[in-house]
């Protein structure tokens, strides 16, 4: 089982092989949960919007949809 230390900053680093097997790419997000006495790890599925093509899109719908996932992405 690999081991990982916790730094002063109280960050982690994910070992390779656990990286690897599950495919996880750097800037992915990440869901961590305590169950217990115990930490769980799980990719972070979210919907990501989309505008809906093949019809006229306005520059208000852009700028609102930028501003939805700027937001999103600060939480």
């Amino acid at each position: 089982m690999p081991v990982t230390k916790v730094t002063r900053n109280y960050q982690i680093t994910l070992p390779a092989e656990i990286r690897k097997a599950l495919g996880i790419k750097e800037g992915e997000l990440l869901e961590v949960e305590l169950e217990g006495e115990r930490i769980v790890i799980k990719r972070f599925k979210r919907e990501r919007p989309t505008l809906k093509l093949g019809r006229p899109i306005t520059p208000e719908e852009i700028e609102r949809a930028i501003q939805e996932g700027m937001e999103e992405c600060m939480q």
